[in-house]
């Protein structure tokens, strides 16, 4: 993993060169920053960097031995903390940790360092259980940095997402801060800092990582992916600064497509005031589960703001996709002033009425229902 294949983030970099140029790398780091951001990327390009012995450019070589085995996630003295479900199988006595789950998660970075925690529950086997840190994880790195760095440099700890650490495990990871163990570097990855223990956070130097702007995305949407020009823009713009987002836009059975054809399809029956295929409409909708619901209504959110703000013909102003621009081109006179609100309101109530576990198959429903008197109303 190199700076190089981090999307954008150039001022993170240069500042982590610096570190490493001044000698005046910090013990514990805190990259902190929005989802697909690259937080991880930069995490893992940084370790290697540490790790690397003949820097070229102001980046890795990626060819000496210590490269080749940061190459392959198998450096000895890089380690990874994570969030874990508890394994099938076992009972309330097993302290669960990383290790096992191990093979899972270099079965995860082999697709690359770009991914969510869903990807990260998908690939454990997980249910409806939730991925914490626990005591056991704590224990598990005190016994691995107790041992000397096998290449004698720095030994290197990746820790994603510590906001999920219990209170037992984030007591004894103090510990290990306050008191670290010689050449050892922490860098911690983390989307909601505020969770964190206030002592732990004292104890780290933290770096916000911003969203990816939009020049460098679309240039490694068209370098990297070989997209045209004008689709990278459309994706880079649409992406909000999330190259998790853009990646989802590449593939054809991505979890957004369905929601768009979901919009689509509610908004022509509503238009048409079909309330047999509204019912039919919203139980399959239901048929999605709570969070993909959740995450549904805020695409849909999003959608009705890019509607009306189209009608403005102002191309500056919208964010929207090839085919969410074609669907606009007649809908949004449909999205005014006088109904943009209520019907952004329909579908905020519905989350949150989901969000409290309300009967989802009643909550679409009404919400359905509504858009149709929402639809009618002129400016």
């Amino acid at each position: 993993m190199k700076f190089s294949d981090v999307v954008g983030q150039e001022e993170a970099k240069q500042r982590l060169r610096q570190m490493v140029a001044e000698e005046r790398v910090p013990h514990a780091m805190l990259l902190c920053g929005p989802q697909g951001s690259g937080k991880f990327a930069l995490a893992a390009a940084f370790a290697s960097y540490l790790l690397c012995r003949n820097h070229v450019a102001g980046d890795s070589c990626g060819n000496c031995p210590q490269c080749s085995m940061t190459a392959r996630w198998a450096h000895p003295d890089l380690h990874f903390s994570y969030p874990v479900i508890r394994p099938a199988g076992t009972g309330s006595e097993h302290k669960m940790s990383s290790e096992d789950f191990a093979s899972e998660w270099r079965g995860l970075l082999s697709q690359g360092p770009y991914f969510t925690m869903d990807k990260w529950l998908a690939a454990m086997g997980a249910a409806n259980q939730q991925a914490l840190m626990g005591v056991g994880e704590s224990d598990l790195l005190l016994r691995r940095l107790s041992l000397k760095s096998s290449q004698g440099g720095y030994k290197v700890v990746v820790i994603w997402l510590p906001e999920r650490m219990n209170a037992e495990c984030a007591n004894k990871m103090l510990k290990i801060l306050e008191e670290p163990p010689r050449q050892t570097v922490f860098i911690m990855v983390c989307e909601e800092p505020e969770r964190l223990l206030d002592t732990i956070r004292s104890r780290a130097q933290r770096i916000d990582i911003r969203r990816v702007d939009e020049t460098s995305m679309e240039n490694a949407l068209i370098e990297r992916r070989g997209i045209d020009p004008d689709a990278a823009h459309r994706i880079a713009r649409a992406a909000g600064g999330s190259w998790l987002t853009a990646l989802e836009e590449l593939d054809a059975d991505n979890e957004k497509r369905q929601f768009f054809d979901m919009f689509v399809s509610l908004m022509r029956l509503a238009y048409m005031r079909k309330i047999k295929d509204l019912r039919k409409w919203s139980d399959a909708a239901a048929a999605l589960g709570r969070e993909k619901q959740r995450r549904m209504l805020a695409y849909f959110l999003r959608l009705v703001r890019e509607n009306f703000m189209y009608n403005f013909h102002d191309p500056q102003l919208c964010y929207m996709t090839r085919d969410e621009e074609n669907f606009a081109r007649n809908f949004a006179p449909y999205i005014n002033e006088a109904n943009v609100l209520e019907m952004s309101a329909l579908m905020n109530r519905a989350m949150r009425d989901i969000g409290q576990n309300a009967n989802a198959k009643i909550v679409l429903f009404d919400m359905a229902t509504n858009i149709i008197v929402s639809l009618i109303r002129k400016p």
